[in-house]
């Protein structure tokens, strides 16, 4: 497994030249997001989907 420092050198590497440290921070930001939810899946952490959508249905009619 590749680890977070090889990690993020790669995805500063596949920036734009002209990519701010604000950019690089928000990709960071996204990725551990990300990475964050996937574990939480991953530990049988996450909400079904029938749930989400009735969640969702009772956000969206008020």
């Amino acid at each position: 497994m590749e680890g977070v420092k090889r990690q993020v050198l790669n995805m500063i590497e596949s920036l734009p030249e002209e990519v701010t440290v604000d950019d690089i921070m928000a990709e960071l930001y996204f990725k551990m997001q990300v990475d964050a939810g996937l574990k939480e899946l991953d530990e049988g952490r996450g909400i079904p989907h029938d749930e989400v959508k009735s969640r969702m249905s009772r956000w969206l009619t008020k």
